[in-house]
């Protein structure tokens, strides 16, 4: 095979080679690109739905998917011998667990209560101080969330002997039969009812996705711009 011949041919893998390049530059900004307007939309929808007025549980738990972050009121009992904590939450730098304990509701739903943030105790054996849940009626209101939303894998289970220290119990919320959604407490009837340390919203920012997206673009630009370059010293080369 001829020189010229051969140089053709590296001139066309080196071309076919940042095409490919390019290719996966333009993916991964699409892909970036994509996440961000589904993180846009994502805050959108919360920041909407949470500054919805506060509408009857009842109204709205036929299709949580569509009033997730909508806050809700519901009448009934707290189950306090059904509590878990879930592990690895903190508040200001202090670690600590989400407090959730079964509601059941007068008419016959049952679900879980995000009842805010506790410390946790000295040790991994040690009940933390856990807040004062009225019995009997009361009036709660909350943030509706979706059961998907809940962490899965091993948490604490509160004992109902509360001089017996923490035991562990896997997917502790599917231990009973419960609604495919739970709230976040916000407040109730009663001023035990209002966490020292509510559930808090996720952060609402749209990211850096636009900016990655825009910076696969600039990479895709230097390989078109780099692939034109070597072309162009070639064709000098040949002149020569």
């Amino acid at each position: 095979m001829s020189k010229p011949a051969r140089s053709e041919q590296y001139s066309l893998l080196k071309t076919l080679i940042a095409l490919i390049l390019l290719a996966g530059c333009l993916w991964a900004c699409q892909w970036q690109f994509n996440r961000g307007l589904d993180r846009h939309e994502r805050n959108s929808r919360i920041e909407s739905h949470v500054a919805m007025p506060v509408t009857a549980l009842e109204t709205v738990a036929a299709n949580p998917v569509d009033h997730e972050w909508q806050r809700v009121s519901a009448t009934g009992s707290f189950d306090s011998k059904s509590q878990i904590l879930l592990r690895n939450h903190y508040s200001e730098g202090v670690y600590g667990f989400e407090l959730l304990t079964i509601f059941n509701t007068a008419d016959g739903k049952k679900f879980w209560v995000d009842c805010g943030w506790v410390k946790a105790g000295k040790n991994a054996q040690t009940q933390p101080q856990l807040p004062n849940i009225p019995t009997g009626e009361v009036s709660i209101i909350g943030r509706l969330r979706l059961d998907t939303s809940l962490p899965q894998g091993s948490f604490f289970a509160i004992p109902a002997d509360s001089s017996s220290g923490l035991i562990s119990k896997a997917n502790a919320q599917r231990e009973v039969s419960t609604e495919d959604f739970y709230l976040d407490l916000l407040s109730g009837s009663s001023k035990e009812l209002t966490p020292n340390v509510p559930a808090a919203l996720p952060e609402l920012s749209d990211g850096p996705h636009m900016a990655y997206a825009l910076q696969w673009v600039f990479f895709g630009g230097l390989i078109v711009y780099g692939r034109f370059l070597i072309r162009r010293d070639v064709l000098s080369s040949k002149e020569l």
